[in-house]
């Protein structure tokens, strides 16, 4: 398993849409499948199993408009995505979307069938959580892409599928056997050259992640207990033990990792600043409401809650920023996008601390994101909201005692009691949408998390250390029916007003759509 990148699985993608399980992995995933048509779809058909998420959540929740952005060639972040199902109709891709029994084990699966005139090619695909995907199969061959290497397919006679000296260099080269037929997988940091033999076919797949993958790729640690183990007594602060990581992760250099994470920085607060301006989109359950509290908050007329008030405000602008198809970055998902950039940035206004120690904080944060991501998932469809509100409340809580000044194992109990109070919470969004009750999750997530942050500044006592916390998570979210995972189908999504609510959206899209198809 390829380790995790706290710029890849972490904090990001920069991304549009309500939701990047939904959204910027479906993105990743159709950019995958059109290279495997070598950029020319006339036909696709995307088929759901029925016992797992898709069916009920594809249209509503951003994976239709993220899929087709993908098949078009777009970026996750590209300012038209909304309107991605009229362009790849306007592109004369003919599409068919249907729901099948076939037992797929990963409620977050894709089949894909693409036709051009010239051939035909199949693939499965799975959404794992934060925008992060695995491509399962091509054409019935069990293989794995991640979209972290160059990856080149190479399809030849088993007479002539001697690769001596004939890919290099490369740092995998796995060989599946089809009978009378080889199909070699390259992956590598450039695509392998397929002149030096007669390939029945040959295909190229191009990265999606910022951070690629590469040869012998080693980090110092994956868990949180392994990195208690390699610092040791030295008690290096958090934020520095995740820029060595990514330093290892990604071949980056010690300025390039706060660099990088600078630059999300900035990208949070336009997004903030665009939230309390005012946003609008049509297909919402919630309206602008930032704009309101901030008023009443200069004006002194909201109970005091300190630099709390200021964290609920940058919460509730970039939910709102992603509701109406704005830029977020996925933090570390979409739906839980705004509980640790909101804490963070708010506290660290409220300080006086600049982009760098803002950076430094969101730097700690991915690295207990890295913890959460090597041992379980991030996926609502998997884990519940614990895996996106918990994971997203833990992170934070560490972020802030690392503004603070606090200690790497402050940081870490501030995570521990952060997540542990959020097992069990389920995901069930009104009107099959991913705004509320997620706006009020998110506010729990951050307001938990500086409550957590202050007791561990304080010495309270975790308990419970903090990998264990994640895998008592993971139990639970074993015992959680699928009703309460991400497929509107309980909890709030089913209760007579979000039903009703989600009637009057799909007819008023219905009748702005005027009948095109693109829904």
């Amino acid at each position: 398993m390829t380790p995790v990148s706290i710029f890849n699985d972490v904090i990001g993608p920069v991304m549009r849409g309500p939701s990047s399980s939904h959204c910027a992995a479906a993105l990743r995933i159709g950019r995958l499948a059109r290279d495997l048509m070598d950029g020319e779809v006339t036909e696709v058909l995307v088929e759901f199993d029925r016992e797992g998420s898709l069916p009920t959540t594809h249209e509503s929740q951003g994976s239709d408009l993220g899929l087709f952005g993908g098949l078009l060639g777009w970026d996750a972040d590209d300012e038209r995505l909304p309107n991605s199902a009229r362009a790849l109709e306007e592109a004369g891709i003919r599409l068919r979307i249907d729901t099948v029994d076939v037992g797929d084990p990963h409620p977050n699966t894709y089949r894909l069938t693409l036709r051009n005139e010239r051939e035909t090619h199949s693939l499965i695909a799975i959404s794992t959580g934060g925008g992060m995907m695995e491509v399962l199969s091509i054409d019935g061959v069990n293989l794995s892409i991640d979209g972290g290497y160059h990856e080149t397919l190479i399809w030849m006679r088993k007479e002539d599928a001697d690769k001596s000296g004939c890919i290099t260099p490369a740092d995998e080269v796995i060989q599946h056997d089809l009978g009378d037929i080889t199909l070699w997988q390259v992956k590598a940091n450039t695509f392998a050259r397929s002149d030096l033999f007669n390939p029945i076919c040959v295909k190229t797949l191009s990265p999606v992640l910022p951070v690629p993958s590469r040869k012998d790729l080693r980090v110092p640690f994956t868990s949180c207990t392994e990195m208690l183990h390699h610092d040791g007594d030295k008690r290096t602060p958090l934020w520095q033990l995740a820029v060595d990581y990514e330093m290892a992760r990604g071949n980056f250099s010690e300025r390039e990792v706060i660099d990088k994470m600078i630059a999300i920085v900035r990208i949070l607060r336009k997004s903030i600043a665009s939230g309390i301006a005012g946003t609008s989109y049509e297909d919402r359950v919630l309206g602008h409401q930032s704009g309101r509290f901030f008023d009443l908050m200069k004006s002194g007329r909201l109970l005091d809650g300190g630099a709390l008030n200021r964290i609920v405000l940058y919460v509730t602008a970039l939910m709102e920023v992603k509701s109406s198809m704005g830029v977020i970055v996925a933090a570390p998902t979409a739906g839980a996008c705004a509980a640790l950039p909101g804490a963070v940035l708010a506290m660290a206004e409220a300080m006086d601390k600049d982009e760098e120690e803002m950076a430094r904080a969101m730097l700690a944060a991915g690295l207990i994101g890295v913890f959460i991501a090597s041992r379980w998932t991030f996926a609502a469809e998997v884990g519940g909201c614990q895996a996106e509100g918990g994971s997203a409340a833990s992170m934070a809580a560490a972020a802030l005692v690392t503004l603070a000044g606090g200690t790497r194992d402050q940081s870490i109990a501030a995570a521990s009691m952060a997540f542990q109070s959020m097992l069990g919470l389920i995901c069930d969004p009104i009107a099959n949408r991913v705004e509320a009750p997620c706006l009020g999750k998110n506010v729990m997530a951050a307001s938990n998390a500086l409550s957590c942050a202050n007791m561990a500044l304080a010495d309270f006592d975790p308990l419970i250390p903090l990998d264990e916390v994640i895998d008592a998570a993971k139990d639970v979210s074993a015992m959680m029916p699928r009703e309460h995972r991400c497929t509107s189908l309980g909890g709030l999504a089913i209760t007579p007003t979000s039903l009703e609510i989600e009637r009057k959206l799909a007819s008023f899209k219905t009748k702005s759509c005027g009948g095109c198809g693109c829904h």
